[in-house]
């Protein structure tokens, strides 16, 4: 669904002359306006619901705020999280809202319907899951490990998990990641140009520095591959089971085989346990693991909790609490006032 004729297929008796698939190519047109992973959700619940539509004998454009209802609830007698029926009530939102037609979801009868949901969910024990920290110790054991393998997949990896901590970057923004971003300061020390996040787009990019080590650990790994004269090449590409890279990419690496690099780092550590997972979910460190293991550390050390926003590109306090809330949890201030009289 990446053009139009995808989309015209979901209205009724739609023909290329109508106002609302007019919109609904303008839409299309102009889908670089969202993240490639929005478009990516957006386009999967298009999938879901209209599956659901037609086999229920419902219309998906426009949804009426009665088969929203039912659609909701219907994901919820699926098992899904109430995180995910939100989810895709609000991708349903979008989609009408840039086809010029009124979103279902504001009706009092949906709203309703998003808490009971929400407050069944809650009643019940579901949790929001969380991906496993990745913090300090776990680096400096995995930097133990891997410091002077003769792999260079493992030096790759080091190096990745190293940036991963020390920038907070998001797994796609570290894929990103080209040969030429990287510059030193005079003391020798890296600075990453990220260029853009997710919440973050604005011509002069933003800077990211690393430590020494990390920096080491970066440059160690760029030498080995031969990367420094290959100012396009993508920073973290694949190397071939030869231990070698076997040409250069500037193409940026899938999500998945990056999601390996957490499953062997987890395994290297010293890790060979699976964790409990949260609906089948987070059984190792995962993409999101360093940013929160980094934002717990920075949390332990007492870095204000728009500090920790502004390194890891947070634009929501309660993203930042959820994932601090453990560490937290001894520093409210009745525990402090209970303490301090026990003193």
């Amino acid at each position: 669904m990446n053009d139009i004729s995808g989309f015209t297929g979901l209205i009724p008796g739609g023909t290329p002359d109508d106002d609302l698939t007019r919109k609904l190519a303008a839409f299309v047109r102009h889908r670089e306006a969202f993240s490639p992973n929005t478009w990516r959700q957006l386009l999967s619940v298009m999938r879901i619901c209209w599956r659901w539509s037609q086999e229920n004998l419902r219309t998906f454009l426009p949804m009426s705020p009665e088969d929203m209802q039912d659609y909701l609830f219907h994901l919820q007698a699926l098992g899904r999280a109430a995180s995910t029926v939100s989810v895709h009530a609000a991708l349903i939102s979008m989609l009408h809202r840039n086809a010029g037609l009124v979103p279902p979801t504001v009706s009092p009868d949906v709203v309703r319907a998003r808490k009971k949901i929400n407050r069944t969910a809650v009643v019940s024990g579901e949790r929001t899951g969380q991906a496993a920290p990745f913090c300090r110790p776990d680096l400096n054991r995995l930097d133990a490990a891997w410091s002077h393998s003769p792999r260079l997949q493992q030096l790759r990896d080091l190096a990745f998990m190293h940036v991963a901590y020390s920038t907070l970057l998001r797994m796609s923004e570290l894929s990103r990641l080209r040969v030429r971003d990287v510059s030193r300061a005079a003391d020798g020390r890296i600075i990453l140009d990220v260029g853009w996040t997710k919440t973050i787009l604005q011509s002069g990019g933003i800077v990211k520095a690393l430590s020494a080590k990390s920096s080491r650990r970066l440059s160690e790994w760029i030498t080995a591959a031969g990367l420094a004269g290959e100012p396009d090449a993508i920073l973290f590409c694949p190397v071939h089971r030869s231990n070698r890279i076997a040409k250069v990419s500037e193409i940026p690496m899938s999500a998945s085989c990056l999601e390996d690099i957490y499953r062997r780092a987890r395994q290297a550590a010293g890790f060979t346990k699976a964790l409990k997972t949260n609906k089948g979910r987070y059984a190792s460190w995962s993409g999101h693991s360093a940013r929160v293991g980094a934002a717990q550390d920075m949390a332990r050390k007492g870095i204000s909790i728009a500090q920790i926003m502004q390194e890891g590109t947070w634009t929501q306090t309660q993203t930042v609490m959820r994932y601090i809330r453990m560490v937290e949890a001894h520093r409210g201030a009745m525990v402090n006032l209970m303490e301090s009289d026990d003193d």
